[in-house]
Parts: C-alpha cells; structure tokens; sequence
C-alpha cells in the first residue's frame, strides 16, 4: 500500500486514533534511537567537547581514516570511482582531498550503490530529507548510526539547555498529522513515544495560534523546537493577547533565525532561544551555546568550505558547506555537497563557554536559493529585510530575473514608507542597478513540508554549478 494511500487511512481517523497511531510510530523511533548505552554515549560526548582542538582533530582524523577505508575497498560507488585512471593517477584515497565531491544527483535513485558490500539493506532504517527545494533524497542507516546520532542530539540539543528527552516538549513540524482543509483544533497529535506534542506546521495561521497556546499550556509542555518562522508566529499571538508561558528553553532548526524572531520568542516564552542546525543525512550539526556561537560537532563529520571550483576557500571566507559523515558506515557519504553556504571562525578562535568545538560564525543560507547580482556576485543572505528595527512580521526575497527581484513583506503594527524605502535602498546597493520592489502581503505561502523560503531565485544563473 502507497504512503498517500496509508496518509489518507490515517487522516480519516478521529483525533484520539491519531494520536494513538502516532505514538506507536513513536515507541518504533526510541526503539531505533536509543538504547542501554545511550545515557553513557551522552556523558562522553559532553565530556569531550573540553577537549582541546588538538585532541578533537586526533580523535576526529583516527574515524575519518576508517571511513575512508571502508568507503573505498567496500562500497561499489566509491570503488569503481577508485578504480577509474582519472582518481587512481597519482592519487591517495587516504587523503579526503583527493575525492570529488558528491552531488546529490548522484545520490538519487543510486543509493544502493553506497551501501557497504558487507550490509543486508533489509536490516536498516530508510530516510529520505525533506526535499524542500526539489526532489527529496533517500538513504539508509542502521540502528548504530542513529543512536550514535541522537546521543549527540541529545546532549547538546537538550542537555545543554537543562532538559532531556524525558521531558515533555512540543515540535512544530511538516509532517501531516492533521489533514490540510481541517479547519478546527486538534491540528496536533500527543506522541507518548517520544513524549512529544507533534503540532503541524502547515495549519499556523493568525486564527488558529491561540489553540496552538492553548495545547502547550494543556500538555504542559517544558521546551519547545521547530521552524523559526512558526515558533514567532506563536510568539507573536502570546505577546498580542498577553499569554504567558514559561518555558524552559526554544530551540530553532531547519530555516534562519533572526534577531527580531529571537527578541519576540524570549519576551513570549520567557526562556533562552538556541538555533540548531542538523541534516537528516546526519553528516553534519551545530547547536548554539550559552554565548550565542554555534558549534560544529566534530563527531558528526568532517566539514569542509568550497568555493565553486571546489576548492578550499581562504580563513574567514564564505564557502559551500560539503561534509563527510562519521557516523552512517553502512552508507558512507564523502565530500557530500549539501546546498548550503558558511563562514567559519578562524581556526584558532576559542569560544568564551570553554568548549573545543569549532565555531560556525554564521550560516548564509541554501545555495539554491542565493541571489544572484548582474555581474555574477552571489548573495546568499541579504540580512538587511530582516533586522530587528524593522518593521515587519516576515519577509521573502524572490527573484524573477537579473532586472526584478521582489521583496515580500507581512507587515507589523507600525509599517511605515520609511521601513520600505530602507529596504529598497540596502537591496539597491547590494545589488545594483536592479529593479526594487516591497510589496506588501497577508501571508508568505509555505513548502510542502511548512518551512518558510526566505529567498527565492527563479533564474538559471551560469554563476551556478549544476547539481
């Protein structure tokens, strides 16, 4: 039976059915993810992130040679690549440099071509992202790759921030627990699995959020994570009808967070607000310390920043974010491109919490979506539309050509032509002799998976690199 055909099953089920289903979904997920060593994995891993950058590197370079071993002897895509006169010409496959980048193309529909010629693909588990901007990816793992994962989730997802997964705490997420027309609550299901309340985030709107509020007060929930843009709109309702909840901490993933998001979500929730970032192909993550810097996790996988030629980019450049997992043995990936831009620190910086782990300076955005000026300059994040002085609730950059682009505003109370011309003004210069135009909307339509596109490019660039 087809997943929509089951979708449909499920969505015809009264809420307490719902819920039901899924929480025993739930209870096979803390099956795959956790086990007896989970606890132990977690102490480890906060205990090594005092480590010193050299011993991080040691550790990090010990799995790194292991993965590369296996990737190359033992993995039918990586092996023929191997094999071929144009990698095996003077070349060391001990050496992560001397890959080629992987492609994601070259992932879909091959995937059984990375899985080790030593693992029964019925054993694993098959995941797919969420394929925001095109056709999703699929790829398995097994159990150890995801409890070795969501150890390290929940030691700096959760136990950074005073709370754990025995906690009970709301999501807000793309996937579909409530059908899309339902026009009345519960546009939720309560995961005893997980202890989760799953809340969709495809059914936050203005006249909807006060039962959103009214849920997480119900299930007295402790922390709350999901899309930033979804986590200010119920910001936004909590503050506008004088909502007070108490929560210990919000933690961000999957889009940007901005000041402004961040400043209301603290003044509703009364509580820090961490961003996250993590790939469901669990070859690369960071979470936000207590002094705002956002630290990579070195068990996770080797970054590295490209620039379009694939080559290294100089200290304290921006570059394409491109990964090895060290994790997922049983499907390598090496040198993933995974379609977004970062600045790092510079190597030497020590982060004031004390910690190791290197530090992500800013994450820039999908490379998909950057803009892209008339004399090839390529804009990943232009973060003036997005300041907290501004006036708005949201934004979205969208161009239609090298001659248009169009900002998309959702207006806040006090919107004025002042705050317009601002924005016209930071995007002219950036972008220079570009037609400008604010235009002002209700709402700024969401992905099929509910995440919101802050910049959106319709053109086909040759500053582009083929995916």
């Amino acid at each position: 039976m087809s997943d929509n055909r089951l979708l449909k099953i499920y969505h015809r089920l009264p809420p307490r059915a719902r819920s039901a289903v899924a929480s025993l979904r739930g209870y096979y997920l803390n099956y795959s993810r956790y086990g007896p060593e989970t606890e132990a994995k977690v102490i480890q891993a906060l205990e090594r992130e005092f480590w010193s950058i050299g011993e991080l590197e040691e550790w990090q370079n010990g799995r790194l040679a292991r993965l590369l071993e296996r990737a190359a002897t033992n993995v039918p895509y990586y092996r023929r690549q191997w094999e071929s006169a144009s990698l095996k010409n003077g070349n060391d496959w001990k050496t992560l440099q001397n890959w080629p980048v992987l492609r994601k193309n070259a992932l879909r529909g091959n995937k059984a071509a990375f899985v080790g010629d030593d693992v029964n693909t019925r054993r694993l588990f098959l995941e797919h992202t969420s394929g925001t901007t095109g056709t999703p990816v699929e790829f398995w793992s097994d159990r150890a790759t995801l409890q070795a994962w969501y150890a390290l989730a929940e030691a700096r997802w959760r136990r950074w921030y005073s709370v754990s997964r025995r906690d009970r705490w709301a999501i807000i997420g793309g996937q579909h627990v409530a059908p899309f027309n339902q026009e009345k609550p519960p546009f939720w299901v309560w995961n005893a699995g997980l202890n989760q309340l799953y809340m969709s985030a495809l059914h936050i709107r203005p006249d909807f959020l006060s039962h959103y509020l009214d849920a997480i007060r119900r299930y007295k929930i402790v922390y709350l994570y999901g899309y930033s843009s979804s986590l200010y709109w119920l910001a936004l309702a909590a503050l506008d009808n004088n909502i007070t909840l108490d929560l210990k901490v919000v933690l961000t993933n999957a889009e940007p967070l901005y000041d402004y998001q961040r400043e209301a979500m603290q003044q509703a929730f009364n509580c820090p607000v961490r961003e996250t970032y993590g790939l469901c192909e669990m070859v690369c993550a960071m979470s936000e310390c207590e002094f705002g810097r956002m630290h990579l996790w070195t068990e996770a996988g080797v970054a590295e920043l490209l620039d379009n030629n694939d080559q290294p980019v100089k200290p304290g450049e921006a570059g394409k974010l491109v990964c090895t997992g060290l994790l997922n043995e049983a499907m390598p990936l090496v040198r993933y491109e995974v379609m977004d831009e970062a600045r790092f620190a510079r190597p030497d910086y020590q982060c004031p919490c004390g910690r190791g782990l290197p530090v992500v300076e800013k994450i820039l955005g999908r490379l998909d979506d950057a803009i892209v000026t008339k004399d090839g300059r390529k804009l990943a994040l232009l973060d003036i539309v997005f300041g907290a002085h501004l006036h708005i609730k949201e934004a979205q950059i969208v161009q239609e050509s090298l001659d248009l682009v169009r900002v998309r505003v959702v207006p806040a109370k006090d919107w004025s032509d002042a705050d317009a011309r601002e924005i016209r003004a930071a995007m002219v210069e950036r972008m220079g002799q570009t037609e400008i135009r604010v235009e002002i909307v209700d709402e700024i339509e969401r992905t099929f998976a509910g995440k919101l596109r802050v910049m959106v490019s319709k053109i086909n660039s040759p500053h582009r690199p083929a995916r």
